[in-house]
């Protein structure tokens, strides 16, 4: 049988089912009034009418026209519709039936993974028993090594990414995601024409804890603990989210654009990171924010980053390109934590897994011949400094 097994392509793209084997001959007050739910259309069949719409030749049925007991679907006369129906619910002769599950979401693409689950039992039939190079190892080892593997894998070599978009409060501040490991990039959206801007990174400054003090500049300590008072959030913000010369009109950062500024050298030595006016920020790891400048306030934002793809079961699987790059990372993984482990052995797999890992990688870079093609036609411009 096919990886797609009995999978229709109704299924896949719609999420519904529009065959029977029944003939749909409804007229007067006759015809198919029951109709039978099949696991080819839907990966697990609905338990209720809740999670399905009903559907003849496109105009929706009314949920109290018809009753349904896993896995028939029956129709009755109950506010039924003379146009589509029969007088006893059936639809009419040359009508077509649509039942289109609601309770699911959209997987569209999802043949390009394979699930970690299938990844550890393939490597337990293929790789672990008598006369192969793992003769035994607990199902656990395999699914901790696994793990890891793709969280690892998911940093540099997958290329996942994940993204979010908000517009930036007047605090100008915003939560890191519950899943993020690392930033890929941020940028804001012009209103107009939805382009992404770069938003670069501010390395200059920080939120660090600032301690409270008397006037006598002595530190300020809590009755009850002892422990030194701090301020919610330090001058060092305050002054960087009031700042509003984060502009193009920045004297301080020598980027000022009037013709007599430009005439005295006043760009001279510019550093290209701040020849920008999209803003700017800084990510305070030990409250897990992200802090904005004063000129991104009210714009909408997004954030995109990487995970580590453990966080729910739907995330953790492994794309098919990087499959074998899997495999290899376990193997080594188990091999060179066991005792009594030939030495050589360990190498033979230390390099399979870094050259299956670098082909990984290879193939997941996506290069087209055609966009190279297109990109290198601009090798021979001239670049004015």
């Amino acid at each position: 049988m096919g990886l797609l097994g009995t999978t229709t392509q109704e299924s896949y793209y719609n999420q519904s089912q529009s065959a029977w084997g029944e003939t749909i001959n409804g007229s007067g007050s006759s015809g198919t009034v029951a109709f039978t739910l099949t696991t080819a259309y839907f990966s697990t069949l609905p338990t209720a009418e809740t999670q399905f719409d009903v559907f003849i030749n496109g105009k929706q049925v009314s949920s109290s026209n018809y009753s349904y007991s896993s896995p028939t679907l029956t129709f009755s006369s109950t506010d039924y519709d003379s146009t589509i129906q029969a007088s006893n619910g059936a639809p009419l002769a040359g009508m077509t039936l649509i039942v289109k599950q609601t309770d699911v979401a959209e997987q569209f693409g999802n043949y390009q993974y394979i699930k970690l689950k299938d990844i550890i039992n393939n490597f337990l039939i293929s790789y672990v028993g008598e006369d192969r190079i793992i003769s035994k190892t607990p199902r656990s080892l395999v699914a901790f090594h696994a793990q890891r593997g793709l969280a690892e894998m998911s940093y540099d070599t997958f290329r996942s990414e994940k993204s979010q978009e908000i517009e930036i409060p007047p605090t100008l501040v915003m939560k890191l995601p519950h899943d993020y490991v690392n930033y890929v990039k941020l940028s804001w959206m012009g209103s107009d024409d939805g382009i992404e801007h770069i938003i670069y990174p501010a390395s200059k400054t920080s939120n660090p804890k600032a301690l409270l003090q008397d006037d006598n500049y002595n530190y300020l300590f809590d009755e009850t603990t002892g422990e030194v008072l701090s301020a919610e959030n330090s001058d060092t913000w305050s002054n960087y989210k009031n700042n509003t010369n984060e502009d193009a009109t920045d004297t301080k950062r020598n980027i000022r654009e009037d013709l007599q500024d430009l005439n005295i050298g006043n760009r001279y030595g510019i550093d290209p990171q701040y020849a920008q006016n999209n803003g700017s920020f800084y990510i305070d790891p030990l409250k897990g924010k992200i802090h904005f400048s004063s000129n991104l306030s009210a714009k909408t934002v997004t954030l995109k980053y990487i995970s580590d793809s453990l966080g729910t079961d739907d995330e953790m699987q492994v794309h098919k390109l990087a499959e074998e790059a899997m495999y290899k990372y376990i193997a080594y993984a188990i091999l060179s934590t066991r005792a009594n482990t030939p030495p050589f052995l360990i190498q033979q797999y230390k390099k399979e897994r870094f050259a299956e890992t670098r082909k990984a990688k290879l193939r997941l870079s996506n290069l087209k011949a055609e966009e190279l093609t297109q990109i290198m036609r601009g090798k021979s411009k001239q670049i004015k400094h």
